[in-house]
């Protein structure tokens, strides 16, 4: 059986589970194309325009997809920690995709609970059963996806540069280069370092969003406020560049909730769609980089000066 797995949202995290598991359990992986025009253009067409980017583009991995496999995952990733969801979109994506486009080969859309083992095992037995296997062939692939997961290791956190900058945002805003214009080589094409938020620990991030007068009810405003605020405080970067799909919900939240927490550090929002032109992209940045200098350069002249 051949198997879809669309190279979209968080597959850019989380495809070293997916792909090993389904290939383990005997499947040919057919994943799609890194993120193109074609693709582009295809989640445009196919996707209900007040959609975010991130998920039209999904939609057009999936039509990559369509007729080159038996069966394609689309996965409804409901928790990754408990007390906490990831997105209204995600908890609704296979229904977005399964009405707006035509022609799919049969699709798993089971909730993933990734909050213990038993929970994300639920979900790779129902998927397993899909393709014929038994409980014995689908735990020991199961075993092997979480070992692929565990050694799978993502984000940036560049050493070298005068100026360091905390990127932040959705990971599938930051590592899809197509999607973000080649963002992490205009940013370091300007001479600044780029550091992520896979090298803060988990329990940093959520001892900073503790500060909230209320618990975060999404997984990604805990983890990008906590990131910001950590990586400003710890003063481990000169500034903030805030990747932000238009018409994000969530985006909504976090950015003002940064802004409230660091009202004096230098923070950059760049919000993209399918209209986001890449020259202004390139002004902004530059715009950006040259602020930053001169406030190192002045804090550093005044310090001298002391």
């Amino acid at each position: 059986m051949k198997v879809g797995i669309p190279k979209g949202l968080l597959y850019c995290k989380y495809h070293p589970f997916l792909v090993t598991f389904f290939g383990e359990l005997g499947a040919e992986v057919i994943v799609s194309e890194d993120t193109n025009k074609n693709i582009f253009d295809a989640g445009i067409k196919y996707c209900v325009d007040d959609a975010c980017l991130p998920v039209k583009i999904f939609h057009g991995h999936v039509n990559f997809l369509k007729d080159k496999c038996d069966l394609v995952v689309i996965p409804r990733i409901m928790q990754l920690w408990k007390n906490e969801y990831i997105c209204p979109k995600f908890c609704g994506l296979p229904e977005m995709v399964l009405n707006n486009l035509n022609g799919l080969p049969p699709a798993i859309t089971d909730p993933i609970y990734a909050t213990s083992w038993k929970n994300l095992y639920s979900w790779a037995q129902k998927s397993g059963n899909l393709l014929g296997k038994n409980n014995r062939q689908i735990k020991v692939a199961f075993n092997k996806a979480i070992e692929a997961q565990k050694n799978h290791k993502t984000g940036i956190d560049d050493e070298g540069y005068e100026i360091k900058i905390a990127l932040t945002g959705h990971p599938y805003n930051i590592y899809d280069k197509f999607l973000n214009m080649n963002l992490v080589k205009k940013i370091n094409n300007l001479g600044m370092g780029i550091r992520t938020a896979e090298f803060t620990q988990e329990d940093i991030l959520a001892r900073e969003a503790d500060n909230l007068y209320k618990r975060p009810f999404w997984t990604f405003v805990r983890e990008n406020y906590g990131f910001a605020l950590n990586s400003a405080k710890e003063k481990k970067v000169d500034g903030i560049i805030y990747v932000s799909s238009f018409n994000c919900g969530t985006d909504s939240v976090i950015i003002e909730l940064i802004k409230n927490g660091l009202p004096d550090f230098p923070f950059l929002i760049l919000k993209i769609d399918e209209h986001t032109g890449e020259a202004g992209i390139n002004t902004r940045i530059e715009a950006f980089r040259d602020m930053l200098e001169r406030r190192l350069f002045n804090e550093s002249h005044i310090s001298t000066l002391g």
